[in-house]
């Protein structure tokens, strides 16, 4: 699979910054089925979308302040994105700095702390801290912003950098397409019968790195931990007796989902999963998604378009830009249903 198919042209104005005041104030993009016309929408009108009896999914992980700003010995800044923590003082994690660090280095952070570097993974690194990682990220920590967002993080992501219904600490990333939500705007849609249910993936570092080729060549991305109870597998069996739709909220509830499915039979999961969905991937459980707009020729773009057809999905994208909607993690979310491997080219 080569991701410069699935490659589009964004101007930098339409990388979305900051937040809008109101959560719920984006632009929601439509994707009918059978090629009809993309419809614009506005992210509240997202319950003429479904039906009483449907069920979202949605992903209940809370970002920590993964980031941490710190110094090598020569003087060198250091940024530090967690990946994830290994045990109470070690962690895997991404380094940014002039030269990369080599086994036995020491990095100095803020507040005083002194990892040593153990070893390379990849891309990655792995650090021994002279305290608990989680009360230094807890004390001196920063909101895990991404990249293309360029300005330091502010109070502001401490609150909008994260879904009303977040609760399980772990991700470096938000699962964006739930930063959309309210509470009130949830309450009104169980109100009309539509439920909902909850998984846990902790989105990595990884997330944010272009695609390597072997994990092209081998089907597998970074591993994530993921966690579906029996209680969403139960609720997914009732809404398919009843007729409802399963929503997955953003990619990484259908990571999810699609991998506790991988047997062909949806059932309890908790570990990792390195699931590399791209077109062609025959999808177990998820019927309808709600999801932002992805980099171009990213992992992410790449499975909403085998969810919903490369051709349709590459055009709503150029609907979006021509149409000037906000892009990736602060920016505006769409509304696609699931075609057959067969029609989703």
């Amino acid at each position: 699979m080569n991701p410069d198919a699935f490659h589009f042209d964004l101007p930098t104005g339409q990388i979305a910054q900051q937040p809008l005041a109101d959560r719920s104030a984006s632009r929601l993009l439509h994707i009918p089925p059978h090629d009809q016309p993309n419809e614009d929408l506005r992210f509240t009108d997202l319950g003429s979308l479904l039906e009483p009896g449907d069920l979202l999914v949605m992903n209940d992980t809370k970002v920590i302040p993964a980031r941490l700003i710190g110094h090598k010995a020569s003087g060198g800044r250091v940024e530090m994105l967690l990946e994830r923590q290994l045990d109470s003082d070690h962690a895997l994690v991404q380094l940014r700095a002039n030269r990369a660090p080599v086994a036995g280095g020491q990095i100095e952070f803020d507040g005083g702390a002194v990892a040593t570097v153990v070893e390379r993974r990849d891309g990655f690194f792995v650090l021994h801290f002279s305290q608990p990682v989680d009360e230094l990220l807890n004390e001196f920590g920063h909101v895990p912003l991404p990249p293309y967002i360029e300005r330091v993080d502010d109070a502001l992501d401490r609150v909008r950098y994260q879904t009303v219904f977040a609760r399980e600490p772990g991700a470096v990333a938000a699962p964006t397409a739930g930063l959309h939500f309210t509470d009130g705007q949830l309450h009104e849609l169980r109100e009309r019968g539509i439920e909902t249910g909850f998984l846990t993936l902790h989105v990595g570092a990884g997330t944010f790195q272009p695609l390597r080729p072997q994990q092209i060549e081998s089907g597998k991305l970074h591993a994530e931990r993921v966690e579906v109870t029996a209680e969403l597998c139960r609720a997914i069996e009732q809404t398919r007796a009843r007729g409802g739709r399963v929503v997955a909220i953003g990619t990484t509830s259908v990571r999810g989902l699609e991998t506790a499915a991988l047997s062909g039979t949806l059932a309890p999961y908790s570990g990792e999963t390195k699931l590399f969905i791209q077109p062609g991937f025959s999808f177990q459980v998820v019927d309808a998604l709600v999801t932002n707009f992805h980099l171009s020729g990213s992992s992410l773009l790449m499975l909403v378009c085998a969810f919903a057809g490369t051709r349709s999905i590459l055009a709503a994208y150029a609907h979006a830009v021509a149409g000037g909607y906000r892009f990736f993690s602060y920016g505006d979310a769409m509304f696609c249903t699931r075609r057959s491997p067969a029609s989703a080219a």
